[in-house]
């Protein structure tokens, strides 16, 4: 008898995984594949998303054939800030911009000073000013760079709802995807903002679809529920507000480190946005006050550097035991400034300007390298977090794994219960969670999530 299972297409920068979970979200079935990125236009560096979506169809044809999975329903998760843009054939128009490919000084002026400067515009959309991150702006760019382009737009899809395209030949939209710092949402009339209107933007966006629900399609001569995709940061965030009821906050790790606290109702300040501060909207639709570093992309760019200085191998780290002398010797340290790279505002702890010959050895450097990522974790995480009833802090992804790092995160917060919360894949988890009702017909299980605690005094600043 085949094991009644959900598919989930988990896209990262980095890593392109399919997971197969059986009704009590054991992985099945994992596969994981990587493709070298091509270059827009410009020579920018970016995704390729005719290697991307080649992937996708090949992948759930050959997964559909096993005969001991019975494949009920399939959804997605994806990076955000990243839009599709397809013609009336369906047809992909322009590369799959990167996110951080840098924007024209002259459109951002243009466009604050059209809609009433850049505070007014960040508050009313909950997210800060962030260039190509604030996905929104990406259309505004082409729209005025590329006209001929933006006119044979018919439908602009962010990427999860791209890669739920592929399967059902299907166009939505998706709450999670539009709520995640475009700067197209209006959080205060709870809809999109007057400026996507009045730029003819909106009219390229199809309807919302809910993210919890499915779209009923024959695939591969069966029929299956395929949900509309997720955007990953919302997805990660699922398995924890269905687990936990009492105030927390989720610190979501890998690339970008997000502190995400959905008991903060409180309007973002002025200072909060200056700071990368944002709401989420999650899949529930309810807003999600969010902090956010690079910090784990300057994690794996100082490790190398790091590496690279002392002659070693890259994953050096991994091999360390904790050392509590040295975690409370560099957290004793006055802190460095924060520093935002020049052609950006994506801040950074300081460590790249910092002399590695300076060090002794490659664990010094290390132990160096934490303690300024998490003082500026400290201060983001707090962001959020203070002046609301949270107690806890639970990790996920990355850092989790990472007892030096998450040692030195409970000193850094003495005050509140820190956790590596090990959730095998808790963004494909999440997406699977979120359409439970159409493919499983067990209850959610209760120790979906493993807890391991990290307590303050295992070092003494």
């Amino acid at each position: 008898m085949s094991t009644p299972v959900i598919a989930i297409f988990d896209v990262g920068k980095t890593n392109k995984k399919v997971f197969l979970f059986d009704e009590r979200y054991n992985i099945v079935l994992e596969r994981t594949s990587s493709f070298e990125e091509t270059k827009d236009e410009d020579g920018d560096p970016c995704e390729d998303l005719n290697l991307l979506t080649a992937w996708v169809k090949d992948t759930l044809k050959e997964l559909t054939r096993l005969e001991e999975f019975d494949i009920r329903a399939i959804n997605f998760s994806a990076y955000g800030a990243s839009f599709v843009h397809l013609d009336a054939g369906g047809k992909p128009l322009t590369p799959l911009y990167n996110y951080l490919k840098p924007y024209p000084e002259h459109l951002r002026k243009q466009f604050y000073e059209e809609y009433g400067g850049e505070l007014k515009v960040a508050t009313e959309t909950a997210s800060p000013v962030l260039g190509n991150l604030n996905s929104g702006m990406q259309l505004y760019r082409l729209k005025y760079e590329k006209p001929e382009v933006f006119k044979k737009i018919k439908w602009s899809l962010h990427l999860p709802q791209y890669l739920s395209y592929l399967v059902t030949g299907q166009t939505y939209s998706d709450i999670t995807s539009i709520g995640c710092h475009t700067g197209l949402w209006d959080f205060q009339k709870n809809s999109y903002h007057e400026w996507v209107a009045n730029e003819g933007i909106a009219e390229k966006f199809p309807e919302v679809f809910p993210s919890d629900s499915g779209i009923e399609m024959e695939i591969e001569g069966k029929k299956r529920f395929v949900g509309v995709g997720l955007h990953d940061s919302s997805a990660a965030f699922i398995p924890f507000i269905t687990s936990f009821h009492d105030p927390f906050v989720l610190l979501s790790t890998g690339t970008w480190c997000i502190s995400l606290n959905a008991f903060n109702s409180l309007p973002l300040t002025e200072d909060e946005l200056y700071q990368d501060c944002l709401s989420y909207i999650s899949f529930r639709r309810n807003p999600v006050k969010a902090s956010r570093l690079f910090a784990g992309n300057e994690h794996e760019q100082q490790t190398r550097r790091i590496a690279s200085h002392f002659n070693i191998a890259p994953n050096f780290y991994q091999k360390l035991e904790f050392d509590s002398k040295l975690a409370a010797r560099f957290l004793s340290e006055a802190e460095t400034e924060r520093n935002v790279p020049e052609g950006g505002n994506l801040v950074s702890s300081g460590f790249a300007e910092r002399d590695l010959s300076a060090y002794a050895t490659e664990v010094e450097a290390y132990y160096q390298l934490l303690s300024d990522l998490l003082k500026l974790q400290s201060k983001s995480t707090k962001l959020v977090s203070e002046g609301t009833p949270v107690k806890r802090i639970f990790v996920d992804g990355g850092f989790s794994k990472n007892s030096k790092y998450m040692n030195m995160l409970a000193a850094v917060f003495p005050e509140l219960e820190v956790f590596a919360a090990s959730v095998s894949q808790a963004t494909s988890v999440g997406a699977a969670l979120a359409l439970h009702k159409y493919w499983n017909s067990q209850s959610v299980p209760a120790n979906i999530i493993d807890l391991k605690f990290y307590s303050a005094s295992e070092i003494a600043i």
